[in-house]
């Protein structure tokens, strides 16, 4: 791109959104309220582990419990515990060690498991930078083939670039000279200075004949890059520091700045002047405007700008004065250049740079406003929109899907080319995740559950509560992308819930059901269903307690030795396959096997009673008898071999 004194750009760094804690009140209730009785699982798995008892399952829930309710040096003691006897874990455990780790100012290890972390979620240093060079040319190939482009007919052997939409026109940029007298060359170039040119435009893109646009726009110096007002009669344009006289910096160069013009009943343009925020020792160039009009965007240099040229925002009045230019911020200015805007229909920015990780010289990318100002993702928009050379200046219709860029790619008629394109595919499809909240035990919906939303490295994105039907959702996500979903209500247990978004537009769907942290058991209910036991674990044809078995067993000794009262029904069950018979016998010793374990640890034996039922009561009827074949699964014979310790007293 040759013409350099046009040639201003603006760029940025990613900002995360920050991560907060929010504590969870837990509910002690009150013991025999109504005649239930309140199992606090978390206490019951301390106990167990003060007895000897200890699982890593166990030592992960103690150790998040304390984690999610703040209180980080005691979430230290049971992570420790756990990263001792296993140190292989989820890249979550790490992170969250680590920062118990600081809270007791162990910063050592703190950084080690970071470290661990990072090597796990493939965000340290050299996994950084893998990633980011893997990542972007990955992007820009998933971006790429969206686009029909060619030339777009227009084209002088000299610089044509920066169009722009008036009603059924293009007005663009061009270095070509049309008069008849006097030609003034710019020496920077060898071209002459760039004056504002139309054509009309058709329903399928093509541009009929140029011809020279608003004399009283064109001076003797670069015009370029206009931008009109939705009813056509106010446009800003680019112009070198020249009104009624040639503007100089203290280098006595001559820069840029936005100018503002309206049209007359005639159809001249009149009123040639100078926007407030330009400066005779910074430029301003490449004006666009918002949807709405209300706001415009442009490129400049001016102080605050980050790099060597940023993109700015300034808000227009209804009395047609300006407010104060903002900077868009790290996320889209980088230390290079980002320059010529341009805002559609659905609010997307485009603009291109030579910093943001591209193919070669400037490339278009795009990004959406968000409605809370803090730009997130930016993505380039791919070949063949981009190429190795300099791409800019893009605008597209959104009904349409046709627009026009700018280009010195090979293969084209003058230094910069104007190309018309069809956009065959959506470059910002969103995603969305919903569901419904319930009760684990009761199936009831939740409302006003606090739902957080996280992304893949456990940062703070979202939040909202459940409505009266139990139902949340989080809008406006990223396809293809990891989620955490963490689930907060009083008197119920805090959980993350991973989710993958759908690689298409849509939404994806996520129930999430929660347990009560003191859970309530009163006279019929099943002891095992409060600890999740599905079975006591046996060895094969053998009924004496295997250790892991004793883990589960003690959750029912536990809460057992807190209510004296209490007495409980041991009912074995088996699966249908092995003849009744045997399975009866099998599962009867096998009751009296774990009722003798609870007497050995100082339960009454008059508080227990107990017997098999083998395959009489299956939750799951596979048909084994007579001839012990089945089609039922091997997850529905896990079904039929359960355990259960009903409550047959308080």
């Amino acid at each position: 791109m040759k013409n350099k004194i046009i040639y201003l750009v603006i760029a940025a760094i990613t900002s995360l959104s920050g991560y907060s804690q929010t504590k969870v009140k837990e509910s002690r209730g009150n013991k025999n309220y109504d005649q239930y009785a309140y199992v606090d699982a978390i206490k019951t798995y301390e106990r167990l582990y003060e007895k000897g008892y200890k699982s890593p399952d166990m030592l992960l829930k103690i150790g998040n419990s304390y984690y999610f309710n703040a209180d980080l040096e005691k979430a230290s003691k049971w992570y420790d515990e756990l990263y001792t006897t296993n140190p292989e874990q989820e890249a979550e455990f790490y992170y969250r060690f680590s920062q118990s780790l600081r809270a007791t100012k162990n910063y050592s290890k703190a950084d080690e498991m970071m470290n661990k972390f990072n090597a796990k979620s493939g965000n340290d240093a050299r996994a950084q930078l893998f990633d980011k060079n893997r990542n972007y040319l990955a992007e820009i190939k998933k971006n790429s083939g969206r686009y029909k482009i060619e030339n777009a007919g227009i084209n002088s052997k000299y610089s044509d670039y920066g169009p722009s939409f008036m009603d059924k026109k293009v007005v663009f940029s061009s270095a070509r000279d049309t008069g008849n007298f006097s030609k003034r060359i710019h020496t920077w170039t060898g071209e002459y200075f760039t004056n504002l040119y139309s054509a009309d435009l058709a329903e399928d893109g093509s541009l009929g004949e140029v011809q020279k646009f608003g004399n009283k726009l064109n001076s003797k110096y670069h015009e370029a890059t206009p931008v009109f007002s939705k009813d056509g009669k106010t446009v800003y344009f680019t112009r070198n520091n020249y009104l009624d006289k040639r503007g100089y910096d203290a280098s006595k160069v001559t820069l840029l700045k936005i100018y503002k013009a309206t049209v007359d009943e005639k159809g001249k343009w009149i009123n040639v002047t100078p926007l407030p925020f330009n400066g005779d020792s910074y430029q301003t160039a490449h004006p666009a405007l918002s949807p709405d009009g209300k706001t415009m965007y442009f490129a400049s240099d001016m102080p605050g700008t980050f790099g060597k040229s940023d993109i700015y925002k300034v808000t227009i009045n209804e009395d047609g004065s300006f407010g104060t230019p903002v900077n868009l911020g790290k996320t889209i200015n980088t230390e290079g250049r980002e320059t010529y805007p341009f805002v559609n229909n659905k609010n997307e920015l485009f603009f291109s740079s030579d910093a943001h990780p591209g193919l070669g010289g400037l490339d278009i990318f795009a990004t959406q406003i968000p409605e809370d100002g803090i730009f997130k993702k930016i993505v380039n928009i791919g070949e063949e929109a981009n190429s190795s050379k300099d791409d800019f200046a893009y605008i597209i219709n959104s009904e349409t899907k046709r627009g026009f860029l700018s280009s010195n790619r090979d293969g084209g008629d003058g230094n910069d080319d104007i190309y018309k394109f069809l956009e065959t595919r959506e470059l910002f499809i969103e995603q969305a995740i919903f569901g419904i909240v319930t009760d684990a035990a009761s199936k009831e919906v939740l409302p006003n559950t606090k739902i957080t939303l996280l992304d893949e490295k456990f940062n703070k994105i979202a939040e909202t509560t459940t409505d009266e039907k139990g139902y949340y959702e989080f809008l406006k996500l990223e396809p293809g992308t990891k989620y955490y979903l963490r689930t907060e209500k009083t008197e119920y247990d805090t959980k993350e819930v991973p989710v993958i978004t759908g690689k298409e537009e849509g939404k994806t769907e996520v129930n999430i059901e929660i347990e009560k942290t003191v859970k309530p058991v009163q006279v019929g209910d099943d002891l095992a269903k409060a600890f999740g036991i599905k079975l006591i674990y046996f060895d094969l044809d053998k009924s004496n307690i295997r250790p892991d078995a004793e883990i589960e067993l003690a959750k029912i000794l536990d809460v057992m030795e807190q209510y004296p009262s209490m007495k409980i029904d041991v009912r074995s069950h088996t699966d249908c396959r092995q003849t009744a018979k045997y399975n009866m016998a099998l599962s009867d010793r096998r009751a009296k096997s774990t009722m003798a374990w609870l007497v050995s640890k100082g339960i009454d034996k008059s508080r227990l009673t107990g017997k098999g039922y083998g395959e009489s009561r299956l939750v799951n009827d596979c048909g084994c008898e007579p001839t012990n074949v089945t089609n039922c699964t091997e997850e529905q014979h896990q079904a039929n071999r359960r355990s259960e310790f009903i409550i047959t007293a308080l």
